[in-house]
């Protein structure tokens, strides 16, 4: 047996901001209360820090297998470790695309070798894999993830009838990226007219609009109400689209939930003048008054989740010109610590960023013992200073594999000091442990 003692931290957790000690038995939270004084193997003052769950990211993509050249398991989530992410849920859009059981199966093999996070990874829908689909063990996988708009890789499911016939089909959780792909092909169209081959960045949110998204997304909502399903909408990145969604419920009792990705509420349409094709992302970052309106709906709880969408590219592969580079970014070490700037910037408490970064994704997801600072539960927690000496993002200092960062130049007085996975110390004072104690997540379902 292995004990951990973490001593005089303040903890936020269900909506509480209170000082208390943490201990630890092997992987479990055994007594959460004030002045513990029992024996431990390792004691942790965590005097003035902040100690959060860990986060809980839904939506990544790790790259492995197939595209490893940009991020694998092993560099990805080492880089989230730092972050404070403790557990992650990848895409399928890798190389084979996991869209059979066995190519999923061999992902899962992959991380249990080489995670330093605790790992799920969603089944992917196709136009013609339904019975793969049905085969998917609720217990043990995410979701179903289907691409509503090509995005990334050959994963567009545009048959209205297998769409249906999925969503009829499966209780299981199925994530969609929604942005209707015909009116996104007639607005590239006209930006060729225009510009021809040298079509600037800054066209990407008018190529990708909020009517593509709205379409899509309104379509979906519109079938998951008819069949039953149960709908989770990744990467919200319109105002309109935040009308969809429900706020009068118990989030236990939606059917149909939303996410927001970092990059959705920190960056708009302006920033594409000085990052470039370092903000292009699908579906696109958008406008000032889009942010605002997704910040409103994340804030009164139309809005359910906040994710990254952590999507390496080399460097190589985003200086190409615009119609060459790739779309998306790596974010997986920086969501938390942006997310608590913003909180100390009187935009979001402490207790929201909670709420949405660990608690909620634990429970639309129905992952066992996770996402929670409580007894009982497996010990995740991010040992955070709140007020740690001003430092920058720098390439020298990005984990991700591609070297590099959308929040390079950014000052953060904000710090990932230590995280604890599984009941074991896996990064202390921003070094990591180089052994691996990454789980499975497991789903009450």
């Amino acid at each position: 047996m292995s004990t951990l003692l973490i001593k005089n931290g303040t903890i936020v957790n269900e909506g509480k901001v209170f000082k208390a000690d943490i201990f630890i038995e092997n992987e479990i939270i055994s007594k959460i209360d004030t002045q513990i004084t029992v024996a431990a193997d390792k004691v942790i003052d965590a005097s003035g820090l902040h100690i959060f769950p860990g986060v809980i990211d839904d939506q990544v993509h790790f790259r492995e297998p197939g595209l490893t050249h940009k991020g694998n398991i092993a560099s990805e989530s080492k880089a989230a470790i730092a972050g404070g992410v403790t557990s992650f849920i990848e895409q399928p859009n890798t190389v084979p695309n996991a869209v059979t059981q066995e190519i999923l199966e061999e992902k899962y093999q992959i991380a249990a070798n080489t995670s330093y996070a605790n790992y799920s990874f969603m089944m992917g829908g196709t136009n013609d894999n339904l019975d793969e689909v049905l085969k998917t063990n609720p217990r043990n996988v995410a979701g179903i993830k289907l691409f509503l708009g090509s995005s990334t890789g050959n994963m567009l499911v545009d048959n209205e009838e297998v769409l249906e016939k999925i969503f009829s089909s499966t209780k299981m959780l199925i994530a969609v990226h929604c942005e209707d792909e015909q009116t996104i092909r007639e607005n590239l169209e006209k930006a060729k007219e225009e510009f021809g081959d040298d079509i600037p960045v800054t066209q990407h949110p008018v190529i990708r609009s909020a009517q593509a998204c709205y379409k899509s997304s309104s379509k979906a909502i519109e079938l998951a109400k008819k069949t039953g399903a149960r709908l989770h909408i990744f990467h919200i990145s319109t105002g309109i689209e935040t009308e969809l969604f429900r706020n009068d419920i118990p989030l236990e009792e939606k059917m149909i939930t939303a996410e927001v990705c970092v990059h959705h509420l920190y960056f708009s349409d302006e920033d594409y003048k000085t990052k470039g094709n370092f903000i292009k992302w699908n579906p696109a970052v958008k406008s000032a008054t889009d942010r605002e309106k997704i910040w409103e709906a994340l804030l009164d709880d139309r809005i359910d989740v906040i994710a990254t969408d952590h999507a390496p590219h080399t460097l190589e592969e985003k200086s190409q010109q615009y119609s060459q580079a790739p779309s998306g970014g790596p974010l997986v070490q920086h969501s938390l610590i942006t997310m608590l700037e913003f909180a100390k910037a009187g935009k979001i408490s402490l207790e929201k960023v909670v709420q949405k970064m660990m608690h909620n994704p634990a429970i639309l997801f129905k992952i066992e013992k996770r996402g929670f600072v409580k007894e009982g539960f497996f010990a995740d927690l991010a040992l955070v200073d709140l007020n740690s000496q001003k430092w920058t993002v720098t390439k020298e200092n990005v984990l991700a594999k591609c070297g590099w960062s959308p929040l390079e130049g950014v000052d953060f007085t904000t710090k990932v000091e230590s995280t604890v996975l599984n009941g074991k110390l896996v990064m202390e004072n921003g070094v990591i442990s180089e052994e691996r104690f990454g789980q499975r997540l497991l789903f009450n379902r």
